[in-house]
């Protein structure tokens, strides 16, 4: 959330005199994340700003963002990438053959830091699909033993690669519900590589029945590493609820 305390911030920067030009800019990003005392506090200098201040507000949902700012603002829509430019881009900055671009710009969806995430990352990626394997085929015979085993090794690696884990899974699982809906023909699903092999086989346990309560323990999962919490229990508890809620 952007609350208060940082309106004030903002205002407070913006009465200052500017040094080396003749503009002042504030870029407030997310501005869907605006606490309503907040939005009170900017409403004003949002509607009349000082002479020569500009705001840009750079938000990804611009639907969340509260009314009465959004009234007061000029909407520029910034189209995704397309594709093609990806694919062209990361051949000449990877130096990667065409057919591995074209995947990872599909996969990417249009978004070139994705994109490049994935091409920097690659092991990082090939690690996250071997521990969701592990932990479906665990949960899947009811190993128990794995199944420890496999938390304790989830819970050694850091906090930011456990909610990178976490975030790849659900992706995984949202590309296993749209194969299974039968969507590949529409170009819903992105997947490439060893992550569509795995889940032409896989996707037929992912469906409307499994999707919710998967999911949401997935995301509870994130919420709770993200709160501290003991790293062993959290994924040892995701790992028996998987076994129960893969059958």
């Amino acid at each position: 959330m952007i609350f208060a305390s940082e309106a004030s911030e903002i205002i407070k920067k913006l009465s200052l005199k500017t040094f080396e030009s003749d503009f002042k800019i504030m870029i407030i990003w997310l501005p869907e994340k605006m606490h309503q005392a907040t939005a009170n506090k900017l409403l004003k200098m949002i509607e009349e700003p000082p002479e020569k201040t500009l705001f840009l507000l750079v938000s990804e949902e611009p639907d969340k963002v509260i009314p009465t700012i959004l009234s007061r603002c000029q909407l520029v829509k910034i189209p995704k990438f397309r594709t093609s430019d990806i694919e062209k881009y990361l051949i000449k900055r990877f130096s990667i053959p065409a057919e591995k671009a074209a995947d990872i710009s599909r996969v990417s969806i249009g978004n070139i830091n994705r994109a490049i995430e994935l091409c920097e990352n690659e092991d990082s990626s090939l690690a996250n699909l071997d521990r969701f394997k592990s932990l479906m085929r665990f949960a899947w015979k009811r190993d128990i033993i794995s199944i420890i085993n496999w938390s304790e090794e989830a819970a050694a690696t850091g906090r930011e690669a456990q909610k990178n884990f976490i975030s790849f899974s659900m992706r995984i699982l949202r590309e296993n519900l749209m194969l299974t809906l039968g969507q590949q023909k529409n170009s819903l699903v992105f997947l490439a590589g060893e992550e569509a092999a795995f889940s032409e086989n896989f996707h037929q346990f992912i469906n409307q029945n499994s999707i919710y309560p998967l999911s949401d323990e997935f995301n509870l999962v994130y919420s709770h590493i993200e709160a501290n919490g003991n790293a062993k229990i959290i994924f040892l508890d995701l790992a028996l609820k998987v076994t129960k809620l893969i059958r």
